[in-house]
Formats: structure tokens, C-alpha cells, sequence
């Protein structure tokens, strides 16, 4: 059984596989549009981030090596 979701910009109707490329939008219009509105900060979280402890040096690197090792595409070709 597929499910289907509503496009977040438009509200078309989206059936929710992998085929759908731009899922949970129905097309790459849309997903620019909602990438577009996050940029503007017309979207944001509603709550502020507040960590239990406070970030360190140390913290903030490992999660950057972290990132890095997880997203090849930021590393510059060697």
C-alpha cells in the first residue's frame, strides 16, 4: 500500500516512494520555493536550542570532523 502525502507548497497529492524523487513535494519548483522560504527565515523552529551542557572547542570540532567524514562533497578533492 503507498502512502500519500500533501505537497508542503502546493498541496498536490504526492504518493510517497522512491521514485518520488522530490518527496514530500511534487516537483523541484516546489522544493525551491520551501528552500527559498527557509532562506528568507520566513519558516524557523519554534523553540530555541538550548544544550544541556555548554558546546567546547573540542565538541564543536569533533562534530565538524564528524560532518565532514559524512558528507564527502564539503572535503576538497586531495
Amino acid at each position: 500500500m503507498s502512502v500519500k502525502v500533501s505537497c508542503p507548497t502546493c498541496k498536490k497529492e504526492v504518493i510517497w516512494q522512491p521514485e518520488s524523487t522530490f518527496r514530500p513535494f511534487c516537483c523541484k519548483r516546489c522544493q525551491l520555493i520551501d528552500l527559498g522560504e527557509w532562506a528568507e527565515e520566513n519558516h524557523k523552529i519554534a523553540q530555541p536550542i538550548t544544550p544541556e551542557q555548554p558546546l567546547t572547542e573540542d565538541m564543536l570540532d569533533a562534530l565538524e570532523g564528524e560532518f565532514l567524514q559524512h558528507n564527502k562533497f564539503f572535503v576538497e578533492p586531495e
